[in-house]
């Protein structure tokens, strides 16, 4: 079922949670982009504290706001990103009595293997079992879950596989769950050549380019895929310094070799890997964003989702957005997991 909603922003800005849960929903096709840096009063900088924790096969580096008795929320960052793509988003959400997760993927950030024999598996399956860890080892039973690109493909996973897992969920470009073998079909070649980066990841040249100039590789992307942000170099240098990350690039690389099929992943993900390659359905209420600007997926109307959802879904399209959305437009993102979490109940 699909519906598109656009949240009133009277008391937004409160700094009451009473002023959140005051917030009416009102019938509209687009939610509004939000401005970074637009918190009066507020710094950005909330993630400067990191916390570490032994998680499956990682020492997870993971930036914590908001009361230890809200609501867990984990917020899933994608590529070329960081955590900082939810400082403002993180914020609110506390400001709103939500206890605020959000964890460095692996290779980036502060996030380590706990064993240099580990193989540097940039797969799907990994990526979302590393985040069933994180919640085992912080004893959260049940979250709600919110991503981009890779983050969002990682919460789908999640929430199709282990559903009472997931309060409800937040998914900008909707259901990104891999399949290999349609990861084969040629797209259009307008489709095509907004994911020329993967093609250049596949040969020699591109790991050793990527290896080598990862800082200016990863911000023409953002430039690229976010055309309307004008972020500035101290924003993109606060993320930049996670990709320093020792495994950052052979991360990144497997990842998308991985997804053409060129290298292989772990055995001991065949049977999650197959499971997604059924497509699997996602029954949590869901709130699904995408933005009007968005630089490699354009914009749609969530009925893509809506095929793959067999539980409450709504749909926005967020103004002025772009790839990374969360960062570019933080209130309608928190606006959207507020939503998810009112669906659930």
């Amino acid at each position: 079922m699909e519906n598109s909603h656009q949240y009133s922003r009277r008391n937004f800005l409160g700094l009451a949670a009473l002023a959140f849960a005051a917030a009416q929903i009102l019938p509209s096709k687009a939610l509004a982009g939000g401005k970074p840096g637009s918190l009066p009063g507020h710094s950005v900088n909330a993630f400067e504290n990191i916390k570490q924790i032994d998680a499956g096969v990682l020492n997870i580096g993971y930036a914590e706001t908001g009361p230890a008795s809200g609501q867990p929320v984990i917020l899933l960052h994608g590529w070329p990103y960081d955590i900082h793509s939810y400082a403002e988003s993180a914020e609110l959400l506390a400001q709103a009595g939500y206890r605020v997760i959000v964890p460095h993927l692996r290779g980036h950030g502060t996030t380590r293997f706990l064993s240099d024999k580990t193989f540097r598996n940039g797969q799907q399956a990994a990526v979302a079992m590393d985040i069933i860890a994180l919640m085992d080892a912080l004893k959260i039973k049940q979250a709600i879950l919110g991503g981009f690109d890779w983050g969002a493909r990682t919460a789908n996973i999640i929430a199709s596989l282990w559903p009472e897992r997931v309060k409800g969920m937040v998914s900008v470009n909707g259901y990104l769950i891999n399949n290999l073998e349609r990861n084969q079909q040629p797209l259009s070649p307008a489709a095509e050549w907004g994911w020329w980066y993967q093609y250049y990841f596949a040969t020699d040249r591109g790991q050793k380019g990527y290896t080598a100039n990862w800082y200016d590789f990863n911000k023409l992307i953002w430039k690229n895929i976010s055309p309307k942000w004008s972020f500035d170099q101290a924003t993109y240098d606060r993320s930049a310094a996670s990709f320093k990350n020792p495994d950052y690039a052979a991360i990144v690389i497997h990842n998308y070799r991985w997804r053409l099929s060129i290298e292989p992943g772990e055995k001991q993900y065949d049977e999650i890997e197959q499971k997604l390659a059924a497509g699997p359905v996602i029954s949590v209420p869901t709130v699904t964003l995408d933005g009007d600007s968005d630089g490699v997926v354009p914009a749609g109307d969530g009925s893509a989702f809506a095929r793959k959802s067999t539980g409450k879904h709504v749909h926005h399209v967020v103004k002025g957005a772009g790839h990374n959305l969360p960062q570019e437009a933080p209130r309608a993102f928190a606006d959207a997991i507020i939503e998810a979490d009112n669906l659930a109940r």
